[in-house]
């Protein structure tokens, strides 16, 4: 795995910045990836209109009591890259939230299952709301779990005197 660095962007860095640019700059190393990712073992891997990649590498510290891959861990890569593709299409200064995402586990992901690849894409665009689905993948294609989301487009925030 590459060596990355973490933090979240400062506004100043980022006002100016479609939300494609802001994802951009984050795989290459201009600004950095966000501290989930190091939490939990993934990172932002690509980025297009209406699409974003994250992978990650489970392993024993992501584990449940059952001894597998928390669930929790596919439903955050699913959410991860449905809000980042959304984020792809939005404009400078704009934001999103996420409102729901639900998700489908289809197999068991194991710290022998190798490196997974979520893929998110925007199903429909509004003014307000962005509707985007993710697959979450095993290296051979195999799909590990898959989910939608619904997102809330946030609208700039006005300068004070314009309030």
């Amino acid at each position: 795995m590459t060596s990355y660095r973490y933090g979240v962007a400062s506004l100043a860095e980022t006002a100016e910045m479609s939300g494609k640019a802001i994802l951009e700059a984050i795989i290459a190393g201009r600004l950095p990836q966000p501290p989930i990712s190091q939490a939990l073992g993934f990172w932002l891997a690509e980025v297009g209109d209406g699409f974003a990649v994250f992978e990650g590498d489970p392993g024993p510290h992501l584990f449940n009591p059952m001894g597998t891959v928390h669930g929790g861990w596919a439903l955050t890569l699913i959410d991860s890259a449905t809000g980042c593709a959304a984020n792809s299409v939005l404009p400078a200064g704009t934001g999103y939230t996420t409102v729901e995402t639900k998700g489908n586990f289809s197999r068991p992901i194991k710290a022998d299952t190798g490196r997974v690849r979520a893929e998110g894409r925007v199903v429909s665009q509004g003014r307000q709301i962005v509707t985007a689905e993710a697959r979450v993948l095993a290296a051979d294609g195999r799909i590990l779990a898959h989910g939608t989301s619904t997102l809330l487009v946030l609208a700039p925030a006005k300068p004070a005197q314009e309030k």
